[in-house]
């Protein structure tokens, strides 16, 4: 058997934690490996497959082929046991992870503990986040452990974005849904607008972004009206209805619950009103031009 292996692993402190994710080591393996397993960790790990083929047997005892690329994820507490096929073994790189951030991101969908064999569309993006990781690791760096954990956040950014059924342009059904944020709408009559049910609706965008569609739209309305409170003069009532609220005062005080802070007290603390800027604010496709007037 023929393989060629390289790994560093790290001890990162207690006040590194409060990073969100640590990096507890990084590998990059090919060829004929050794099996893995079968084996309990303490911690997350992803492998990422870039060539080759070979399975993966988790805690249901179940045998699942998988071909590059391909992400697998040990979790901790679940037993696992994979390897390569023989003789042509695979192309593999490794990321051991931790962190109080690592709920998180299993709430909203990026790491996958039911689905431990993920198809991806391309292994390209992880690998460049690995590679930093690898770079980060040189012996005494003092920066180590703030770039392999700052890296880790990116790396579950590029395996989520690889995933093989994730659209290369974005989902449809938030794009969709972003498009028509600001309108009037309620969840149900978005969902009747795409030819959903509400019930769909939920499913497609908790899938898609790990958030519910009223949470989701909450967010780009607020977002644009923050937009709106900095780069213009327009009054809050103003603001409320081009965000998609007709009653000002519940506007405000949904801003005021999910921001902290009241919207003529953002506009105050944010201080960049430009005099006669009242629609000034770019438009996100188009940062350097304003925004298309809207009614």
């Amino acid at each position: 058997m023929t393989y060629h292996t390289w790994m560093r692993f790290f001890s990162p402190g207690p006040v590194h934690h409060g990073l969100g994710l640590v990096c507890l080591g990084v590998g990059l393996q090919r060829g004929s490996l050794p099996v893995v397993g079968p084996r309990t960790l303490d911690h997350h790990v992803a492998v990422v497959i870039s060539t080759g083929s070979g399975w993966f047997r988790g805690a249901d005892g179940r045998r699942t082929p998988v071909t590059a690329p391909a992400l697998l994820w040990l979790t901790p507490g679940v037993a696992h046991h994979y390897g390569p096929d023989r003789p042509g073994g695979w192309d593999e790189s490794f990321v051991d992870f931790a962190g109080p951030a690592t709920a998180t991101y299993t709430e909203l969908g990026y790491i996958e503990p039911d689905r431990p064999v993920v198809p991806l569309s391309d292994a390209s993006g992880a690998r460049a986040a690995v590679a930093r990781i690898a770079r980060a690791a040189r012996h005494g760096n003092p920066l180590l452990e703030v770039e392999t954990g700052a890296a880790v956040h990116e790396l579950l950014v590029a395996l989520r974005r690889a995933r093989a059924d994730t659209d290369a342009e974005g989902d449809p059904v938030l794009q969709a849904l972003a498009r028509d944020a600001c309108r009037p709408l309620t969840v149900a009559e978005h969902a009747a607008r795409h030819g959903m049910t509400p019930a769909a609706l939920r499913a497609a965008v908790r899938r898609a972004s790990g958030r519910s569609p009223k949470d989701y739209l909450l967010g780009i309305r607020l977002g644009h009206a923050k937009e709106l409170l900095v780069a213009t003069e327009l009054p809050v009532a103003a603001v409320a209805r081009r965000v998609g609220y007709d009653d000002p005062a519940y506007f405000s005080r949904l801003f005021t619950r999910r921001v902290g802070l009241a919207p003529v007290r953002f506009r105050a603390q944010q201080s960049r009103t430009v005099p006669g800027a009242a629609d000034g604010i770019p438009h996100a496709d188009h940062p350097g031009g304003p925004a298309p007037r809207s009614v």
